[in-house]
């Protein structure tokens, strides 16, 4: 596997967990709009976001567009898995189907 296809997923679960964060962050009530805005999750997001963004942008310089299309659908399987862990939100029937689709569509466009 080459590297930079590693490269992209870490970034694809960086940027999940990153907006895991700020929904996290956005549940909360704060007593004014500063701290709304400048608190430990919303930094940490946003942050976790830039990283992303860099790397890929080294995966793409790297990889072709099409072979990095595939990771993409990567980040609404991990954000299912990170709401599960986070939130204790329930994984239905139609979540299942939805992750088997994805890795369907990625094995198949592949082959």
């Amino acid at each position: 596997m080459n590297i930079f296809y590693a490269v992209g997923v870490i970034s694809v679960f960086i940027a999940s967990f990153s907006q895991t964060l700020l929904k996290k962050s956005a549940s909360k009530a704060y007593p004014n709009k500063i701290r709304e805005y400048l608190n430990v999750l919303v930094i940490s997001g946003y942050s976790l976001l830039g990283i992303s963004m860099v790397l890929t942008l080294i995966c793409y310089k790297k990889i072709g567009y099409m072979q990095s299309v595939v990771l993409e659908p990567l980040s609404y399987i991990s954000v299912i898995f990170f709401g599960r862990l986070l939130f204790s939100e329930k994984i239905s029937i139609n979540k299942i189907l939805g992750i088997i689709l994805i890795i369907a569509g990625i094995i198949i466009f592949n082959v």
